[in-house]
């Protein structure tokens, strides 16, 4: 019989020795959060370990392999002046090459801006124009775009193309630089302060508002990384292989980045845009066993006419938006010795939230240590003490990032007077101290004097048997505010009206959370490219569809 999954402290005392060895080394006790080192000893400790997979082409990397590209790379970073504090831009789909100048940023203290490769010209001079990068790697189809923008904002970054471009420098020839000169033995890391050396800016905000960058040091990760694993209990190679869903500029695949070869497992990831029949491909075939989904991305692998076989997973984390209790049941149903967890993380706080094992059902979790806790009501911002009421989640903790990279204002605005972190998440907690997750405060629809929460109209829609999916958004209205509306995916073989949809609310909700905006069905809920809503989008479709009065 397998053991139960809790949270223990076996990763803490791996991390603890293989840290240890670098301090011991280096004679420089910060050193235990500098990512870089610990990367490079990773790939040391287990050279013939797979470290990555691209799914879409067959293609593996031993970390050997990976050492010896990223140190070629590190060099060639510095023969370009590239020194702690400066960034580099990565812009492509998730092949073997964008990890390597990733860590090789690591080992020297450069910062790191994964950006997604689908913005327009517009989009990229605001992201460009705000991390002025003195390089940026990126596939050669996106070059012209990228070098346009760079002309407009007047910034000479140099742009490197991963595959082979006509006239500008590719990186197997970038890499190449370094190539007869550099010794892996005698390579060594730049020495800086892990706790105030930034390692990583991370798009957030993308599809609620204008696009910021969290500023994230070495120590933020360093701190937060160890409790996603704290229900394994062998390290090294907690696990055999984590399928990752999310491109490069998302905290999932970030986090996955940076552990793997820290804590020696496989990652499988693909170059190719990640549908659901490619998913089921990929678990069918290399049968990964952790992964880190979004509860609409499950909801379509779980519907695809070809159920892929989920049995080789010891672990599933649902997060990104509110997880249906309903959706958990589903996956448990179809793979019963499969760990699922409700998860609640953000790119701010460089990893999850809460230890989320032995929870009630619909609970992310309870809090974890190295985070403090505590509820704000929203209107006076006084503390909540008493369970089982709603309000902000605040935090604090050496794993919350510096703020948002050049945007003091935004930074300001994201903490309290006494350096509280406000997530900007509604929450509540019962007398366990169990916290649920009710609503993104930037999401709340607002009718008239009234909040309405669009998950709790998607819960009581996802209660009927013909409705596969729904997401809810708002159309605005000069009188009352917004006005919502359903979108709804019908279930394969099933029909449903939008006259039983609006009834299905009517009788179970109040006057003022009723659909006025009517119901909308569509073939698929639009995602961001990291598999959440695309809230964003799914606007645009309900204002084109129905216009101003509602579908």
């Amino acid at each position: 019989m397998a053991p139960i999954k809790r949270s223990n402290d076996s990763v803490f005392w791996f991390m603890n020795d293989l840290t240890s060895r670098i301090v011991a080394e280096s004679g420089i006790p910060s050193d235990r959060h500098h990512l870089g080192k610990m990367i490079l000893q990773g790939l040391k400790d287990f050279p013939d370990m797979v470290m990555q997979i691209d799914g879409a082409t067959g293609e593996t990397e031993t970390n050997r392999s990976a050492l010896e590209r990223s140190v070629r790379c590190a060099e060639s970073l510095r023969r370009h002046g590239l020194q702690a504090g400066d960034v580099i831009v990565l812009m492509a789909p998730n092949h073997l090459d964008i990890a390597i100048p990733f860590y090789a940023a690591l080992y020297l203290g450069v910062m790191i801006a994964a950006v997604d490769r689908n913005l327009s010209i517009g989009e990229l001079e605001g992201t460009l124009g705000v991390c002025t990068p003195k390089l940026i790697f990126c596939q050669s189809e996106k070059a012209p775009d990228i070098q346009l923008a760079l002309n407009n904002i007047e910034l000479n970054s140099q742009i490197i193309t991963f595959d082979k471009g006509d006239y500008l420098l590719s990186f197997n020839e970038f890499l190449a630089i370094c190539e007869e000169t550099i010794s892996i033995e005698n390579f060594r890391a730049t020495e800086f302060n892990p706790e105030t050396t930034s390692a990583l800016l991370i798009a957030t905000s993308g599809t609620t508002g204008l696009p910021k960058a969290a500023e994230t040091t070495h120590k933020n990760f360093a701190i937060t990384l160890p409790y996603i694993w704290a229900s394994y209990m062998n390290f090294p190679n907690p696990t055999r292989m984590a399928f990752i869903c999310s491109p490069l500029q998302w905290l999932t695949a970030l986090i996955h980045c940076i552990a793997s070869p820290i804590l020696s497992y496989t990652r499988l990831q693909t170059s190719l845009p990640l549908t659901a029949e490619h998913a089921c491909n990929l678990i069918d075939t290399y049968k990964p066993t952790y992964t880190v989904l979004s509860p609409t991305f499950l909801t379509a692998l779980l519907g695809h006419k070809d159920l892929c076989d989920f049995a080789s997973f010891e672990l599933i984390m649902l997060g990104g938006s509110a997880v249906p209790v309903e959706l958990i049941t589903k996956l448990k149903s179809v793979s019963p010795n499969t760990d699922v967890y409700n998860v609640f993380g953000m790119s701010e706080l460089t990893g999850i939230c809460f230890t989320p094992d032995f929870s009630p059902p619909g609970s992310c979790g309870r809090p974890m240590g190295c985070l403090q806790y505590k509820l704000l009501d929203i209107e006076t911002q006084d503390e909540i003490e008493e369970p089982n009421v709603r309000g902000e989640l605040c935090l604090k903790g050496p794993g919350i990032f510096k703020g948002y990279y050049k945007n003091i204002t935004a930074t300001a605005e994201a903490f309290t007077e006494d350096g509280w972190f406000k997530t900007g998440d509604m929450f509540y907690r019962d007398e366990n101290w169990n916290f649920f997750f009710c609503e993104r405060l930037k999401l709340l629809l607002k009718y008239k004097s009234y909040q309405i929460s669009p998950v709790e109209l998607e819960n009581v829609i996802r209660k009927h048997p013909a409705v596969l999916d729904v997401a809810v958004t708002g159309l605005p209205d000069p009188e009352c505010g917004e006005l919502p509306v359903a979108c709804v995916v019908r279930r394969p073989g099933y029909d449903v009206n939008d006259n039983e949809i609006i009834n299905l609310v009517q009788e179970n909700l109040s006057e003022s959370k009723q659909l006025r905006g009517g119901v909308l069905f569509m073939n698929e809920i639009p995602m961001t490219a990291s598999t959440k809503v695309h809230r964003r989008k799914l606007k645009e479709i309900v204002l084109k569809s129905c216009g101003s009065q509602g579908c």
